[in-house]
C-alpha cells in the first residue's frame, strides 16, 4: 500500500513537521523538494517521510496538497536527512534550517534544477614523484591502514611545524581514498587557502576534483554541486559547508588549519565544521584527519589524553629552516614601522626577496578621541569604535556599516586637537609608499578584495615575484606558500590580546606563529620582526620562541583553573531587541527560568550585557551555560528554551550558540 502522506519541514526556526498529502502523480518521494502551500502563501518545503496515517488532533479535511514536486530526483538521500536531524538537534534549530544549509543558495528557492552533467573522461588521478619524508610516511600508512566502519571513527591529527609537507600527506590520503573507490572532502578556513588548495588538487585529481565556496557565482556553485551528487567529483575542496558536500561513498575528511575560528557558523544553524565532520565521519564510517601547526585547545588535550591519535612532522622539507622570530618593542617609535623592520625589508628587496607585512586591522585609523574633554566617536547603531577609511574619506563601522564624514574638530568641546589614533593597513599602505618608492607594494584586505578574481590575481602575481611587499589582514596569515618570502613582519601583535575573550592569547599565540611560518620555507634564513607593546607578555613571548609546548601547558593550566573549554562546555544564549528595557525584562525571565533546571556541577554566567553591548541598534545580552559535561548541559538547554518560549516577548530575539568560539 503506498502513502498517502508525507512529512515536510521548512526553512524556519522550528523543530516541527507538517503532514501534507501527496501528489497525484506520486511524484513526492523523502529527499525531494516540493512547493505547497504555507499559511496564506506558497513555500518551498523539504520532504523528510512517507506518513500511513495522520499526527493525533489532525483530520483528513485539514490536510493540505503538495501544488507541484520541484525535483526530478531527490535532492538529499538518507544519510544527508540523519545528518540534517542531528544539527538541528545538536545546534536547537529546524531540520529545515539545517537542510537549507547544505545545498548552494540558488536552491533555496522554488526553481528546477537542470539534469546532472553527464561523467565524461577519467579521472586522470596523477601521483606526485616528491621523495617524502619518515615522518611523512609513516603518517600516510598510520592513516591508510585504517579500517572505516560505520558507527567507529577514526580521528587523527597532523601536528606539524610550518613547512613539514602536511598538505603532501593530505593529498597522497586522499590519493589512496579515491583509488579505493572512495571520495574525500578536503577544509580549508579561509577563500585565499581555497584558491591554492584547489589548485594543488586540481593539478592532482583532473576533473575528479571540484570546488565550493562563497566567492563563487550561484551558477558555478550549482554546478559543482551537481557534479558532485552525481559521483563525477569524488574530491571537494572548500571551507567549512563543504563539510556538508553531498559526496558518494565518503572515505576521508581533511580539516587544514583546525583551530581557525572561521570553521564555526556565526548563522543559524550555529554549526561548527569539525564536529559536524566528527558526525559525518562516524555514521559513514570514514576517516577524519585535521592538522595544524597551532592546533586549537580542544585538539591538543584531545591528544594530550590520547583521545585522537597524533602523528608528528618536526622536519621544514624543501631546505628551509625555521626562521628567527625577533620581538621588537613600539615604545619610543615614530610611525608604524620600527627601525628594524624598515632595515630588513630594505636589506630583503637588495637580496631580490619579498616580505610579507600582516596587520589584523583594515582601514587607516580605528578609534576618534579627543584629548581634552575624552569624547570618543562611536558608531550611532553599536557600540563600537568608527574606523576612519582615509581613501574615502569615511568613518565607518565594520559591524553594520553605518558610515559618516570624519569631524574636522571635537563634536564635543570643538578642540582642533582630536582625531583619529591607531592604525589599520591603509595607514601602514601609505607609510609604506612613503619609506619604499622603489618598491611594488599590494594592500590585501576586505576593501581591496571586493571584485572577483582580485585575491586570486593578487597571490598569483606575489608568488611569480612581481610584488615586492604583500601587505594584508588574515587572509595572508595561513597556510600560504610562497618560495621568495625571506621576512614577515607583524605590525602589531597586540591586535586581540585586549578583547574580552578567553581565548584571546591562544588566538593570539596562533596568528603570530601562522604568520612567521609564511617565511623561510625554501631558504634558511628567514626573519620575521614581530612588533609589540607588550614584549612580556606570555602569549607574545612564547609565539616569538616558538615554545609550542610551554604555551599549551601554560594555557591550559590557567582554563582548568578558570573552569573554561577544554574543561568545561559552553552554551551562550544571546538576547537582542531594540528596546534595551525588553532585551533587561527576557534576559532576567530567561536567568530565572534557567537557574532551577542547572544540573549538577554547572553553573550560569550571567545574565549580563554583552562584551558588544549593542550591535546594528540591537541591545545585546546574554546567558552562557557552564557544565563539565555537554549530555546533561544541552538536556538543561533544551528544557530551558522550552519553558522561555511559551511566554516570551515577540519583540525580543533569542539566538542559542552551543559550543560557542567567541563570547563578544
Amino acid at each position: 500500500m503506498t502513502s498517502e502522506y508525507l512529512d515536510l519541514v521548512f526553512d524556519i526556526p522550528s523543530p516541527q513537521t507538517f503532514t501534507y498529502r501527496r501528489d497525484d502523480k506520486q511524484e513526492a518521494i523523502p529527499g525531494k523538494r516540493a512547493m505547497v502551500p504555507f499559511g496564506s502563501r506558497e513555500c518551498l518545503g523539504y520532504i523528510t517521510g512517507f506518513r500511513d496515517s495522520l499526527p493525533a488532533g489532525i483530520n483528513d479535511e485539514s490536510v493540505k496538497n503538495i501544488r507541484r514536486v520541484v525535483d526530478t530526483e531527490p535532492v538529499f538521500g538518507k544519510a544527508e536527512l540523519n545528518l540534517a536531524a542531528w544539527v538541528a538537534g545538536y545546534y536547537f534549530c529546524g531540520i529545515g534550517q539545517a537542510l537549507a544549509a547544505m545545498i548552494p543558495s540558488v536552491m533555496r528557492s522554488g526553481k528546477r534544477m537542470g539534469e546532472n552533467p553527464a561523467i565524461t573522461g577519467a579521472d586522470e588521478i596523477t601521483a606526485e614523484q616528491l621523495d617524502l619524508s619518515q615522518e611523512q610516511q609513516k603518517a600516510i600508512a598510520a592513516i591508510t591502514q585504517t579500517k572505516g566502519e560505520t558507527g567507529a571513527s577514526s580521528t587523527y591529527y597532523l601536528y606539524g611545524i610550518t613547512g613539514s609537507g602536511k598538505t603532501e600527506v593530505f593529498l597522497r590520503t586522499a590519493e589512496f581514498m579515491l583509488s579505493s573507490g572512495k571520495s574525500v572532502i578536503y577544509l580549508v578556513p579561509e577563500i585565499s587557502l581555497t584558491h591554492q588548495t584547489a589548485q594543488a588538487v586540481g593539478k592532482r585529481f583532473g576533473r575528479a576534483a571540484a570546488t565550493i565556496h562563497s566567492g563563487m557565482s550561484p551558477a558555478n556553485r550549482l554546478t559543482e554541486w551537481m557534479r558532485i551528487r552525481s559521483g563525477q567529483a569524488r574530491i571537494v575542496v572548500g571551507p567549512r559547508s563543504a563539510v556538508f558536500a553531498p559526496v558518494q561513498n565518503l572515505g576521508l575528511i581533511v580539516m587544514d588549519e583546525e583551530q581557525d575560528g572561521s570553521y564555526k557558523s556565526g548563522n543559524t544553524p550555529r554549526y561548527h565544521a569539525r564536529q559536524v565532520a566528527m558526525r559525518r565521519c562516524s555514521a559513514e564510517g570514514a576517516v577524519l584527519v585535521m592538522g595544524s601547526a597551532t592546533p586549537s585547545a580542544e585538539a591538543w588535550k584531545l591528544m594530550k589524553d590520547k583521545a585522537i591519535r597524533r602523528l608528528d612532522l618536526t622536519q621544514r622539507l624543501s631546505g628551509g629552516a625555521i626562521p628567527q622570530i625577533i620581538p621588537v618593542s613600539l615604545e619610543n617609535t615614530e610611525g608604524c614601522l620600527s627601525v628594524q623592520l624598515k632595515e630588513e625589508i630594505r636589506l630583503t628587496a637588495r637580496m631580490k626577496r619579498q616580505t610579507i607585512l600582516f596587520l589584523n586591522r583594515r582601514g587607516f585609523a580605528y578609534f576618534y578621541r579627543c584629548p581634552n574633554c575624552g569624547f570618543e566617536l562611536t558608531c550611532k547603531r553599536c557600540s563600537v569604535s568608527l574606523t576612519w577609511h582615509k581613501s574615502r574619506n569615511r568613518a565607518v563601522c565594520h559591524y553594520c556599516g553605518y558610515q559618516t564624514e570624519p569631524p574636522q574638530a571635537c563634536p564635543k568641546c570643538g578642540s582642533l586637537e582630536a582625531g583619529f589614533r591607531g592604525f589599520g593597513t591603509e595607514m601602514i599602505e601609505e607609510e609604506l609608499r612613503r619609506n619604499f618608492p622603489d618598491l611594488k607594494i599590494q594592500r590585501l584586505d576586505a576593501d581591496t578584495t571586493t571584485k572577483k578574481g582580485i585575491l586570486k590575481n593578487t597571490l598569483e602575481q606575489f608568488r611569480s615575484g612581481e610584488i615586492d611587499i604583500l601587505l594584508g589582514t588574515q587572509m595572508v596569515a595561513k597556510g600560504l606558500n610562497f618560495p621568495g618570502v625571506r621576512l614577515v613582519g607583524v605590525v602589531f601583535a597586540d591586535t586581540g590580546l585586549h578583547l574580552p575573550d578567553f581565548r584571546a592569547a591562544e588566538r593570539t599565540f596562533s596568528l603570530v606563529v601562522q604568520v612567521a611560518g609564511r617565511c623561510g620555507r625554501y631558504f634558511p634564513d628567514g626573519r620575521v620582526i614581530v612588533q609589540t607593546l607588550r614584549p612580556k607578555d606570555p602569549a607574545i613571548e612564547k609565539s616569538c620562541s616558538l615554545d609550542i609546548n610551554g604555551f599549551y601547558d601554560a594555557e591550559l593550566r590557567q582554563r582548568e583553573l578558570l573552569s573554561f573549554p577544554p574543561y568545561s562546555r559552553l552554551i551562550r544564549f544571546t538576547l537582542r531587541s531594540r528596546d534595551a528595557s525588553r532585551a533587561d525584562r527576557a534576559a532576567a525571565r530567561l536567568g530565572s527560568i534557567a537557574l532551577p533546571l542547572l544540573p549538577a556541577g554547572s553553573d550560569a554566567l550571567g545574565p549580563a550585557e554583552c562584551p558588544l553591548g549593542i550591535i546594528n541598534g540591537s541591545h545585546r545580552r546574554q546567558l552562557i551555560l557552564r557544565g563539565a559535561a555537554i549530555g546533561p548541559l544541552h538536556s538543561a538547554a533544551g528544557q530551558i528554551l522550552e519553558k522561555y518560549e511559551k511566554g516570551k516577548d515577540s519583540k525580543v530575539y533569542l539566538e542559542t550558540d552551543v559550543d560557542p568560539v567567541s563570547l563578544l
